[in-house]
């Protein structure tokens, strides 16, 4: 059986213009690879889509993938991490966590959508993801509605289009409702969590589920024809839809775990975009890279990332052959030029996790800092080599 699925990127919209694009979606450390259609549908429930054909029934597709866990429980916090058998008391979950949650809203001219974001500072820094606010990124207008039903304007700090994450401020608050930060590390699969955004425009809308998987990693749109990476997101099934992005996925202590930025849906069978909404299939950018991006922008207003120097393409594997990432050029005097890589080498790990996609590579650029080495296993006409490259850094 084929169950065909469409990650979609979580932003509600009423006036966005539709346009195809084209991009592939992989899931990291497992043995399939697809490629994909997006387009965007101009519906009361706009979405973003990125269509991904599954070689596999529906109900396998946890089973298709490596994913990885934590082995040791959450440190200090016994509320951080349940057995599979609890459910959060989502009741007290909403009530603490909620005051930190926000509705944004962004428009330019006729063109404009809603999502979420999540207070991280007390004098109004405001985290959410990157195409929440895009639209407003070029004179355009943002605003936040925050929980108690004040509505206020607000302006970009700054975002990385790469990562999907921005940064919003809103001026004369002091004294806001910080949502505290959980730890990358603590989640396990398997442990119950709430979500808590806008879906469609309905603010302090909350849900909940579990950590359906860890590390995974796919490719959303992003700006100008480009695609955005989220790099081991955690994957729930508590119910995320249009409007969601941006928001909060939270553990029982109300510790933010994940902001959700994308989720999966089964297209109509009749070609007419979108096949209703939440299935149970939504990704959160994990909370450890958001602190992280966000800590960046708010000090510098822009993110800095590695980078190699490199153009590549995917090798696909073949009957007595691994794949790979074959490198097509390599800019001169870039960290891969030095390290002695070359045109027409294939990579073939880094720091021994194999690489078989392009993403492989965009990963490490956005989880390793400038000025960190890695070790690039490749092939040059047939035999092995190695190389040590110190990242660069590229904004």
């Amino acid at each position: 059986m084929i169950a065909e699925l469409r990650v979609r990127r979580l932003i509600h919209c009423g006036g966005c213009r539709s346009g195809p694009d084209h991009l592939s979606w992989t899931a990291r450390k497992s043995p399939w690879t697809r490629t994909v259609s997006m387009d965007t549908a101009n519906s009361s429930g706009w979405v973003m889509w990125a269509g991904m054909a599954v070689a596999a029934a529906l109900g396998a597709v946890a089973g298709a993938v490596a994913v990885s866990a934590n082995e040791e429980p959450a440190a200090g916090n016994p509320a951080a991490s349940q057995s599979t058998a609890e459910t959060c008391a989502a009741t007290e979950v909403a009530e603490k966590t909620l005051p930190s949650v926000v509705t944004i809203s962004a428009s330019n001219g006729s063109t404009g959508g809603t999502g979420s974001g999540e207070i991280i500072r007390s004098d109004g820094y405001i985290l959410t993801n990157n195409h929440v606010i895009s639209v407003a990124a070029n004179g355009g207008e943002v605003g936040v509605l925050f929980n108690d039903g004040r509505g206020v304007p607000a302006t970009i700090v700054g975002r990385d289009p790469k990562s999907d994450l921005a940064v919003i401020k809103v001026e004369g608050e002091s004294d806001l409702p910080v949502i505290a930060f959980g730890s990358s590390e603590a989640v396990q699969v398997g442990q119950p969590v709430v979500a808590l955004g806008a879906p469609l425009g309905l603010s302090n809308t909350v849900t909940a589920g579990i950590v359906s998987a860890l590390d995974r990693t796919i490719e959303v749109p992003g700006d100008n024809g480009e695609t955005a990476l989220l790099v081991s997101a955690v994957q729930t099934d508590a119910a995320i839809n249009p409007g969601n992005s941006g928001g909060a996925l939270v553990n029982c202590a109300s510790e933010l775990i994940g902001v959700p930025s994308a989720g999966a849906n089964i297209p109509d069978p009749d070609g007419g975009g979108g096949g209703g909404g939440d299935i149970g299939l939504g990704f959160a950018i994990p909370v450890d890279h958001a602190k992280a991006v966000s800590d960046e922008i708010i000090e510098t207003g822009t993110v800095t990332h590695a980078y190699f120097g490199v153009e590549l393409i995917t090798v696909p594997q073949a009957q007595g052959r691994a794949g790979g990432v074959y490198i097509r050029s390599v800019v001169p005097g870039s960290p891969a030029a030095q390290a002695g890589l070359k045109a027409g080498d294939v990579i073939t790990a880094i720091d021994g996790s194999p690489v078989t996609t392009t993403n492989d590579v965009a990963a490490v650029t956005l989880t390793k800092n400038p000025g960190d080495t890695v070790t690039v296993d490749y092939t040059r006409s047939g035999r092995p080599g190695s190389a040590t490259v110190k990242l660069g850094a590229q904004q």
